[in-house]
């Protein structure tokens, strides 16, 4: 049964060290990736993501940086998708995509996050759509159908990711949340920046754990 959203606020979830340009999008996003292959790959996602070289580096317990993100996104390619969503996107999510448009590896529930060209409103993808529609039939969860509605969708998988236009903080930044439909739960962050890093942060813990 769907049950009305229950919000984790911010200040539960203190994040930092989000980046927001694009050249401190490439240095993070570089050592998100050397995390993750020593956190969460498996032996068969390693063959996939990395070279022989880096194999073996990674086998010696040398230090390893795959990228696991995309070319980086022109300045042209950013504006178009701007335009065709109606809204200039947040500083965090532009230095984003120009340092990589789109990303296939997190740590979490979302298969990736989207390519510039690929960024829609919630309200209008194939399965946002269908969430939007089967919350906005059971009484109690006007609350979360406002936001799907207002809000566009930058990672979908079993969860999504999603930035909300309407709620700007003196950064430029939009109110960012991450929401289980299975769940209905829905947690905030004051950035998709720091959404992001959130995940960073989720593996670093069981990094520590594991050298404990």
């Amino acid at each position: 049964m769907i049950g009305v959203t229950g919000t984790t606020e911010p200040e539960e979830r203190e994040v930092a060290g989000a980046p927001t340009a694009s050249e401190e999008w490439r240095v993070f996003l570089e050592r998100y990736g050397e995390l993750y292959v020593k956190v969460r790959a498996d032996e068969e996602e390693l063959v996939d993501l990395l070279d022989e070289d880096q194999l073996e580096a990674l086998d010696q317990d040398e230090r390893v940086e795959p990228w696991l993100g995309e070319a980086a996104a022109r300045e042209e390619a950013v504006a178009a998708s701007e335009e065709r969503i109606g809204v200039r996107f947040p500083p965090s999510l532009r230095g984003f995509l120009v340092a990589s448009d789109g990303w296939t590896r997190l740590d979490g529930y979302v298969d990736g996050v989207h390519s510039c060209g690929c960024v829609v409103w919630m309200r209008d993808s194939e399965a946002g759509g269908r969430v939007t529609d089967t919350y906005d039939s059971i009484p109690g969860n006007e609350d979360d159908v406002r936001l799907f509605r207002r809000s566009i969708e930058i990672a979908r998988g079993e969860d999504f990711w999603l930035l909300d236009p309407t709620d700007v903080g003196p950064d430029g930044e939009w109110a960012a949340y991450e929401f289980a439909p299975e769940y209905g739960d829905t947690t905030d962050y004051p950035s998709f920046s720091a959404l992001f890093h959130s995940g960073y942060e989720s593996m670093e813990e069981d990094a520590d754990e594991d050298m404990d």
